[in-house]
């Protein structure tokens, strides 16, 4: 009998300071962002949109990349219930190749982290004006790279 109470009170006070899930008080708008063709040297942003689907004020702590090549910035100010705020993820596109970056994003209140992704592919800048010149791709492609969800 005493370990049968034992337990529901253990049972019990665990669930009183049990953390919410990330997934239950925000929302990326994507989790992985495709920069699509970007032009070596040639930094580029993409913007992640975070909306508080909770009931209290939510706040971003963290937004870290997993590496040196991606600096990140975010929203620092808490973001009221509805209303949203940003992730800022910038690569520094100096290595040719397939661009695959992950971030960690972890939520004051939130016991899990969320990831988002980085993808694309960095070309040479003679490779890159050669796209643009026979079409493959809009010079403003870097500059206006489409989200999608992967």
């Amino acid at each position: 009998m005493k370990k049968l109470l034992l337990a529901i009170v253990l049972f019990s006070s665990t669930s009183l300071f049990a953390q919410k899930k990330a997934d239950d008080i925000a929302k990326i708008n994507v989790e992985t962002y495709d920069l699509g063709k970007v032009k070596q040297n040639v930094p580029a942003t993409a913007t992640f949109v975070v909306t508080n689907t909770g009931k209290d004020d939510l706040l971003i702590d963290q937004a870290n990349p997993t590496c040196g090549c991606t600096i990140s910035d975010y929203t620092k100010s808490p973001i009221a219930p509805g209303k949203t705020g940003v992730i800022h993820a910038t690569y520094n596109a100096a290595n040719l190749g397939h661009i695959d970056k992950t971030l960690t994003v972890k939520f004051a209140g939130a016991d899990d982290i969320k990831f988002i992704k980085l993808t694309g592919e960095v070309l040479s800048p003679a490779d890159y004006d050669k796209a643009v010149a026979n079409g493959t791709i809009k010079k403003t492609e870097q500059a206006a790279a489409t989200a999608k969800k992967k």
